[in-house]
């Protein structure tokens, strides 16, 4: 891959970037220059925020997701009945 300079301030915006994502700068360069800044910092902060709902609300296994689906469509099927 040939060299790339960047401006100081992208840069900096990518280093910034790189530690929001818990990565190297080298590491997210690529993704940076395939989807721009913009993207990848929206994927970033929304990931981010995810892992941070995570955190505080945990998290709900798809044996009782898919259990309470089944009991709203049973319940619906019975009202529709």
């Amino acid at each position: 891959m040939p060299a790339i300079t960047l401006k100081p301030a992208d840069l900096r915006r990518l280093e910034k970037l790189a530690a929001s994502a818990g990565r190297s700068a080298e590491t997210m360069l690529p993704f940076v220059l395939r989807d721009g800044f913009e993207y990848c910092e929206r994927t970033v902060k929304a990931a981010n925020q995810g892992l941070d709902d995570i955190t505080v609300h945990g998290t709900v296994s798809s044996d009782t997701v898919a259990a309470k689906a089944r009991a709203v469509i049973s319940r619906h099927a019975r009202q529709a009945a």
